[in-house]
């Protein structure tokens, strides 16, 4: 007879941790290689500035730096880690996955690891499956992380995207809890509009030309506004829905960090009270997919917007059209 592990009755977020790149980039210097201004783009998406890696700043390390940070919010040993899940479109080697890289530099005692490509949905992928895990008995704690260098594949001539994309990277510990600490995932795809948002070129096209250049993100923003601004309200209350709570309940809202006026569009569809916090990490941070959402919880708590306890929903879309939401208590 086979024996199946006893699982926890629920999970939670135990610790949060980022990492934000040490340079920053102005509008200022993105605006003469795309002929545009400062008052453009942050009439546009809202940024003023965003986070650059240095070269020093892998994505490797910012993973690693990040989950650091988070098991010392959590009070976990790395130890006790059992798997570890990285979201990231832009860890350029195709295998090993970075997570295992950033499983042994942590220290974890041969934890289970792989990486998620999601895009900018990939944290939330990753919160799901963590849930998951812990709730099945497969794993007691799990590191999910959202992590991006998008700087190294961003087109600084490409008016559409170079002010957008951004570096960093952040981490959560799931683990068991007694009391419901993460919601039900809605999440799903719309393979129909993949050219929305992609890599311009594929690798074997970079291979064969006469002049090889990384492959670099493209993305078509109107149809993209478009489509998140009333698609992802929807999902969004299925989460609401699916976890037993409403919109008067929630104290934050945290969506992925694409654009302000997305962002604006999203809570006037879901009709949030005024006293529902949003995060706003884009106008300093810039995008960056897949490590969004930990990025502006994290600054939500840090200026004291958000608390631990507080009830948050997550929203993210990206490239696929894959998107995910879910309720969470912040930890």
């Amino acid at each position: 007879m086979i024996t199946v592990p006893a699982g926890a009755p629920y999970a939670k977020l135990m610790g949060l941790g980022v990492y934000r790149p040490s340079r920053i980039v102005p509008n200022s210097e993105i605006v003469g290689a795309i002929d545009s201004s400062d008052e453009w783009i942050q009439q546009r998406s809202g940024i003023r500035q965003r986070r650059w890696a240095t070269e020093d700043e892998t994505l490797q390390m910012m993973t690693t730096e990040a989950s650091r940070r988070a098991l010392e919010d959590a009070g976990v040993d790395a130890a006790q880690i059992d798997c570890v899940i990285v979201a990231t479109v832009s860890h350029m080697m195709q295998t090993p996955a970075v997570a295992t890289l950033v499983a042994h530099d942590l220290g974890t005692e041969q934890a289970a690891a792989f990486d998620v490509s999601a895009a900018c949905a990939g944290f939330c992928h990753a919160v799901a499956m963590a849930n998951d895990m812990v709730r099945s008995g497969s794993a007691r704690h799990v590191l999910a992380i959202g992590a991006e260098r998008l700087s190294e594949i961003t087109d600084p001539t490409d008016r559409g995207s170079a002010f957008i994309f951004a570096d960093g990277a952040g981490a959560v510990v799931v683990g068991p809890s007694e009391t419901p600490g993460i919601g039900p995932v809605v999440w799903g795809s719309d393979g129909a509009q993949y050219d929305l948002i992609r890599s311009r070129e594929d690798w074997r096209d970079v291979i064969a030309s006469d002049e090889p250049r990384m492959p670099h993100l493209v993305m078509q923003g109107n149809a993209v506004f478009r489509w998140a601004s009333f698609a992802m309200a929807k999902v969004a209350q299925q989460a609401l829905d699916l976890a037993g709570v409403s919109a008067e309940d929630l104290d934050v809202f945290v969506p992925h960090q694409a654009n302000n006026r997305i962002t604006d569009a999203m809570a006037r569809s879901m009709k949030l009270p005024a006293k529902v916090r949003i995060a706003r990490d884009i106008a300093d941070q810039g995008n960056t997919s897949a490590a969004s959402i930990p990025l502006a919880l994290e600054r939500m708590v840090a200026e004291g917007e958000a608390s631990s306890g507080d009830l948050a929903l997550f929203v993210a879309f990206g490239a696929g059209l894959a998107y995910a939401a879910q309720v969470v208590v912040v930890p």
